[in-house]
């Protein structure tokens, strides 16, 4: 059976950590755990899932749930509540009600303090890693037969009725996530036309009822031309030297979103490489197999701006069409010849390199998420195969793998510390820490041993980074990326137990902690009052139209954003109450401005709209009080 662990290490001498593992979850596989019983309840979980997949998309997560309550041998002791209709709700069984909802939830508290949870859902995380690790020849070290099956069957289990993948798992059809997962499939050994109910023939009759991968958008062309399916002349560039230019131009990538600039980082070295991995038999198939015509009767320079319908949420701005073009007909060929090639290139390329080594040692080769995790691992094994900062990146694997009764997936990245941080907010609110004072000082002390506790290493502004130190991040210490609101919402938590008596929820967080984290919050408001996630949005918005990722907008430059603002506004309100002479000044024009950014980007109909899905009403419930 499957089993999570909680802040361990595995004992693998390429791991490391900034707080001993706080946070960190990981699945193992164990044939000997659980008894007959627990295994047909595991198997009847899944079977549910399976049989009601087209109506109920997302997993309960019911392995980590049941494991848990095994463990805790919970037992719901408070007698359930029924209203019938007319009848008036009492304060007796609204309260009746929500301590069961308290005990159970209690019950589901990992030991070191947080609240597991599955961070999925697109369906394009997954098979890279696959990809890079069949490349780089870990698969079956990594991923042994009962992983593979597990992978196997999340595949299957979220494709749609009509062969193909969407985006995400309520998504429809698109041709990069159904080209990948086609790819996967191959990889783990299903025959073209193996897989559950006919999956691979379903999905490559999708891909090719719609022109061939020709048409996968450029990220789907990076990959297949990795792995050697397609061929790098029939992408569009990404050039290892934009790393190399003054800091001061508009397309520096120091001025991209950070998500944005991390993935093009390891992408761009690894174009520049023009990598491409070993041509297995395998990989000749899928040269058949996904084509429409004889592999090598395509005509690449013209398959570059091709996208299917499917996936063209952003089409290219014209402007963006005559930069690729520039590039591709007039600078690559320059810097791919000599003396160009030695003189530029090598440096652009090793400069890259040590972009990538630094960020991945911030991040305890954890990575700011999925997709540049896989880039970055893959870059550092083109450099060095059997060098320590592959072996690093293949240790922090577990980290993003999540079991759920639809098999394993790839997160986004953990959300430890943003699911955590709302458990405990709503734990106190419910006026029953009586009954739960041990959950709340294990949240407690989570919250406090999740702390960043410095800066990124070194000299971090010219490595393009932004302070740390103070903040909190979405998932544990070690991932390393401040983020607004999972700081703000933190805070509060400390501020709230700062009230509560320390004998019962554990020492209050050293006042100067606190201070740090306000300093983060300030530093991240823009001239227009909002809050951005990462780093300060100072780049110009008129760099969006540089998108090349054409099934998602705005994701070049970094954004301000309602969810932050009100958490930043709500955090502040608190904080003054109990230092109202830090930084008064600076707090009541940030309360001011933010409330104004608020106000100015209502629509028309009184809602606002939400990147993380946190709806109007609450929001504009925090900007109020």
């Amino acid at each position: 059976m499957w089993r999570l662990k909680i802040a361990e290490s595995g004992k693998d001498p390429y791991i490391f950590s900034t707080n001993n593992f706080v946070g960190r979850q990981i699945w193992e596989f164990d044939p000997r755990a659980g008894t007959p019983e627990e295994r047909a309840e595991v198997e009847e979980a899944r079977q549910n899932f399976y049989n009601n997949r087209f109506h109920v998309k997302p997993s309960s997560d019911l392995l980590w749930r049941m494991q848990f309550l095994k463990e805790k041998n919970f037992k719901q002791t408070i007698p359930s509540v029924k209203v019938e209709d007319g009848e008036e709700i009492t304060n007796e069984k609204a309260t009746a009600a929500l301590r069961r909802a308290v005990h159970f939830f209690s019950a589901l508290q990992a030991s070191d303090g947080h609240w597991p949870a599955e961070n999925a859902g697109p369906l394009f995380f997954l098979p890279p890693l696959v990809i890079c690790l069949y490349i780089t020849e870990h698969l079956n070290t990594v991923f042994p037969a009962e992983y593979q099956k597990e992978i196997l069957r999340y595949i299957y289990y979220h494709q749609n009725e009509d062969g193909g993948w969407g985006l995400h798992i309520e998504g429809n059809n698109i041709m990069f996530c159904t080209t990948l997962n086609y790819i996967c499939m191959r990889i783990l050994g299903e025959g073209p036309d193996g897989g559950q109910n006919n999956a691979c023939a379903r999905a490559r009759k999708w891909i090719l009822d719609r022109g061939g991968v020709t048409h996968i958008p450029s990220w789907g062309k990076t990959w297949l031309s990795i792995l050697g399916a397609f061929e790098w002349i029939g992408t569009n560039p990404m050039p290892p030297e934009f790393w190399i230019l003054p800091s001061f131009l508009p397309i520096h990538p120091a001025k991209m979103w950070c998500f944005c600039r991390m993935v093009y980082m390891p992408m761009s070295y690894l174009y520049g490489k023009r990598f491409v991995g070993p041509l297995t038999p395998l990989i000749l198939q899928l040269r058949e197999e996904l084509y429409t015509q004889p592999y090598n009767e395509v005509n690449w320079k013209k398959v570059r701006h091709l996208c299917a319908k499917e996936d063209l949420y952003y089409p290219h701005p014209l402007i963006q069409d005559l930069l690729w073009d520039s590039l591709y007909i007039f600078t690559e060929p320059l810097l791919t010849r000599w003396p160009f090639n030695k003189l530029v290139r090598e440096k652009a390329l090793q400069v890259t390199m040590n972009h990538i080594h630094y960020e991945d040692e911030n991040s305890r080769y954890i990575t700011i998420g999925c997709v540049e995790k896989v880039l970055c691992m893959l870059a550092c094994w083109v450099e060095d195969p059997n060098g320590d900062y592959f072996k690093k990146h293949i240790a922090r694997i577990p980290d993003y793998i999540w079991v759920s009764e639809d098999g394993i997936k790839m997160q986004t990245f953990g959300s430890q510390v943003w699911d955590t941080g709302f458990a405990i907010q709503a734990l106190l609110a419910s006026n029953l820490t009586d009954e739960i004072g041990p959950t709340l000082a294990r949240g407690h002390d989570f919250i406090k041993k999740s702390q960043v506790m410095d800066n990124p290493s070194g000299d971090f502004k010219s490595m393009y980074r932004y302070i740390s130190k103070g903040s909190w991040t979405f998932s544990d210490q070690d991932h390393g990326w401040q983020v607004s609101d999972c700081t703000a919402e933190s805070l509060v938590c400390c501020m709230l137990f700062f009230m509560k008596p320390p004998k019962i929820f554990g020492e209050k967080m050293d006042p100067e902690r606190i201070y740090d984290a306000i300093n983060v919050i300030l530093s991240l408001q823009s001239k227009n009052g909002g809050i951005s996630i990462w780093e300060p949005a100072g780049a110009q918005k008129w760099l969006e139209l540089l998108n090349p990722i054409e099934f998602v907008s705005d994701v070049i430059v970094e954004h301000e954003y309602v969810e932050c603002t009100a958490s930043a506004i709500e955090a502040l309100v608190l904080f003054k109450k109990l230092y109202p002479a830090h930084r008064q000044k600076e707090i009541e024009n940030f309360i001011e401005n933010a409330v104004q950014f608020i106000q100015d980007v209502q629509m028309a109909d009184g809602s606002w709209y939400g990147n993380w899905g946190i709806c109007a009403l609450h929001i504009w419930h925090l900007v109020c009080t």
